[in-house]
């Protein structure tokens, strides 16, 4: 498994700015929250995916992948995980579904503490660049730091 290196990473988070947010929590205490806030404060477009909300942050939230219209899908460049590790394949699949109708996305990113090595290489075997076991957040901000 490759593990993605600072510099990789950086250029992730400088080529890219549409991110669906699987899993993204209602409830401002959770992780999902918090770190989809965050981005969104950064310039990141942030695009929800939780079946049990209509809105998140101001924004329409999606069953699913596969329920985002076809112009939003198209702008996704990186699918954002915040779910159980056994639930990562479905989602890839349809993240592979969806890079294979529109071209994108392109990165498939599992947040800190989700480890999936068979979803990995699924997503890695459809041109995907996965990052696993890593929040977003956290690295965006280190690699970014607010001036003082």
């Amino acid at each position: 498994m490759k593990k993605m290196n600072q510099t990789e990473i950086k250029e992730i988070l400088t080529k890219y700015q549409t991110i669906a947010v699987v899993g993204l929590s209602r409830r401002y205490e959770k992780d999902s929250y918090r770190v989809a806030t965050y981005l969104k404060a950064h310039g990141f477009r942030v695009v929800p995916v939780n079946p049990f909300a209509d809105e998140i942050l101001g924004e329409k939230s999606y069953k699913s992948l596969l329920d985002i219209p076809a112009e939003i899908q198209k702008q996704i460049e990186v699918v954002n995980i915040f779910r159980r590790p056994e639930d990562v394949s479905l989602i890839v699949e349809q993240a592979v579904k969806l890079k294979s109708e529109n071209g994108a996305p392109n990165v498939v990113w599992m947040q800190l503490g989700i480890v999936n090595a068979k979803a990995a290489e699924t997503a890695r075997n459809a041109g995907f660049t996965v990052i696993m076991d890593k929040c977003i957040m956290v690295e965006h901000r280190d690699l970014f730091p607010v001036e003082a």
